[in-house]
């Protein structure tokens, strides 16, 4: 702002300027000073590219630790400013023509919220004729998230992970991003995940608690949140407005010193490399265990696999809690072991590393996967029993295997 005055003061005092297009000029700044003005009187927690351009970058804050109280049924609901998935702030304002607003607290990762999101869907596909308007708040801070709570999802709780769930899910309601500061999920106090609110015309609230009593996925119909909204719409007082919510608890950003303990405990684990043999190899690809396991086969001289590599860790570090092993094979040459061995290190690579010992790449190549053209890294998922269920050359599509890996009957989004 003070740098904008400072030019156009300057520019008023140079008459050379001044003749050749005074008018246009001073049209241009003053409407510019209007403008940063106003934008300077918001919310300081929305910049001026926000404002212009409806973009929003996500910049979660590690908030000081609170108590947490919810909402009592009869109080003004509190009014919030969250951004959509497209960058557009929301407000009570937004729904103001509903008769009835079902706020649902709820998040990416956790098994509960997504064992209800077919269930909110159709909720809001039933009743948005009826004067009932739904809102998901994802509550969650990607900052208090450990990496072991991530186990039941393909994605995290950041805001363009919320894009990516709301696109596969196919979400029929507005998915707004309260992970900066939490002020919403504050001011209602969402304990769990999900949690919902139901606010009538007036915008008081009537209920707050479950959907209903069925957490596992395809067995609940919505039945409290169902009653609650059929009383409002009768004019009737809601029979029972409270509700317990069973769910992933909230995870507040204050949470972040449990995941950074993780962290460090992690970082303290044993990194070591072992030599194996065609005989070895073998036996590893017939996986004789009750796991998941996932194979990468790499060199320290592929950059391809050195960039993927720490994300193929961290997929231990998020599934590693089921069944479910993350297992690197270097191709590099034995006289280089201990250079391998360092950078395991570096990547904190504490899972089963080996370096393949016989020699004839070639042969390895046939062992692995007589499919494989021999280009590197070549990534496979290989169920108990030996069974390839997912191959991939190359570096690998992050989400896709996520996917796969969640997916799977032996790990599973649902409790």
């Amino acid at each position: 702002m003070m740098k904008l005055k400072t030019i156009y003061t300057n520019y008023l005092m140079d008459k050379d300027n001044n003749q050749m297009a005074n008018k246009k000029f001073v049209l241009l700044f003053s409407a510019l000073l209007i403008l940063f003005s106003s934008c300077q009187d918001t919310s300081k927690k929305q910049t001026i590219a926000q404002d212009l351009t409806k973009e929003f970058t996500a910049n979660p804050v590690k908030i000081e630790k609170q108590e947490v109280v919810t909402l009592a049924i009869g109080a003004d609901a509190p009014d919030f400013n969250l951004p959509n998935l497209k960058g557009e702030f929301m407000s009570l304002k937004n729904f103001e023509q509903a008769e009835i607003l079902v706020m649902i607290f709820t998040c990416n990762h956790c098994p509960t919220s997504q064992a209800y999101e077919n269930r909110i869907i159709e909720f809001t596909k039933e009743y948005k004729d009826k004067g009932v308007a739904v809102v998901a708040v994802n509550s969650a801070s990607p900052l208090g998230l450990m990496y072991p709570e991530s186990s039941w999802s393909d994605v995290d709780d950041s805001y363009e992970d919320m894009k990516i769930r709301a696109r596969d899910r196919g979400f029929n309601f507005p998915y707004l991003y309260d992970g900066d500061l939490q002020e919403a999920s504050l001011s209602y106090g969402a304990m769990a995940t999900p949690h919902i609110f139901i606010l009538d015309k007036e915008r008081k609230l009537r209920y707050q608690g479950r959907i209903d009593a069925d957490q596992k996925q395809g067995v609940g119909k919505s039945e409290d949140l169902i009653q609650a909204v059929e009383e409002l719409l009768a004019g009737k007082e809601v029979s029972n407005p409270v509700t317990k919510s069973i769910g992933c608890s909230t995870k507040w950003s204050w949470k972040a010193d449990n995941a950074k303990a993780l962290d460090e405990r992690w970082a303290k684990r044993e990194v070591a490399l072992n030599e194996i043999d065609n005989e070895g190899v073998k036996e590893l690809l017939a996986n004789n265990t009750e796991k998941l396991q996932l194979i990468n086969v790499w060199a320290s001289w592929c950059a391809p696999c050195v960039v993927e590599f720490p994300d193929l860790v961290k997929l231990q570090r998020m599934y590693g809690k089921k069944d479910f092993q993350f297992i690197s094979l270097s191709v590099d040459k034995m006289e280089i072991k201990d250079k391998v061995l360092k950078f395991l290190k570096e990547e904190q690579a504490a899972v089963e590393n080996y370096i393949y010992s016989q020699g004839d790449l070639y042969e390895l190549i046939e062992l692995v996967d007589p499919d494989w053209s021999g280009a590197l890294p070549y990534t496979l998922l290989v169920e108990p029993g030996g069974k390839k269920v997912y191959t991939y050359q190359g570096a690998v599509e992050l989400l896709e295997l996520r996917k796969a890996i969640v997916d799977h009957e032996l790990i599973g989004r649902y409790r």
